[in-house]
């Protein structure tokens, strides 16, 4: 097994849940960007699963002796066909925000009634280890497309992601909460087992 995990991302919200869930396993965790690499990816796979494998596998070349872990994440809303799906941070150019791509999702959601705005967010999380075994897992969170923006503490399209279960959206959960309910926290769990396995 490599010394440390180093995490294609640099999204520091992301970086802070990653260190939560995954800090028993007692190797150093860092971003890509920590550990000096800076590639610029194409992620054209057609599913969650091997756009994180894209972003592994490519920055596994430059860290061959670190465990390389990827993520691929987005909301897919059953009414629009999955959309925004894979696309989610591209969805309507990738320097739009979200509160604009948030408002432009709830326009087209307009008047769709409460049993057809089913919705989940995906997380697929890709390892890449020294010996050059893949691994890839998929958590998920079911929800709904809620009805208006709420909430600060989330990021991205949390704040119209509506849990009916804890009557609130993803941007309104504090992060502990959030973490153990959302698709990121699901899937490095399932990743946490993965390697917890393998260290064996």
């Amino acid at each position: 097994m490599g010394k440390r995990i180093v995490f294609a991302t640099g999204n520091e919200n992301k970086m802070k849940e990653i260190k939560m869930i995954l800090s028993d396993l007692g190797m150093e965790i860092v971003s890509m960007k920590e550990a000096g690499v800076n590639a610029d990816i194409v992620e054209d796979g057609s599913t969650f699963e091997d756009n994180a494998m894209i972003k592994a596998s490519e920055i596994a070349k430059y860290l061959p002796n670190d465990i390389i872990l990827a993520d691929d994440s987005g909301l897919e809303i059953d009414y629009l066909n999955k959309e925004p799906g894979i696309y989610s941070a591209r969805y309507m150019g990738e320097d739009t925000s979200y509160d604009i791509k948030n408002k432009a999702l709830l326009e087209r959601m307009d008047g769709v009634p409460d049993e057809k705005r089913s919705a989940r967010f995906v997380c697929a999380i890709a390892a890449v280890l020294p010996d050059g075994t893949k691994e890839v897992v998929r958590g998920t969170i079911e929800g709904r497309i809620g009805y208006e923006i709420a909430g600060e503490n989330g990021f991205g399209y949390d704040p119209i992601f509506y849990v009916p279960e804890y009557q609130c959206t993803t941007a309104q959960m504090d992060p502990e909460m959030k973490n153990r309910l959302s698709h990121r926290g699901n899937a490095l769990r399932l990743m946490r087992k993965v390697l917890k396995e393998k260290m064996k």
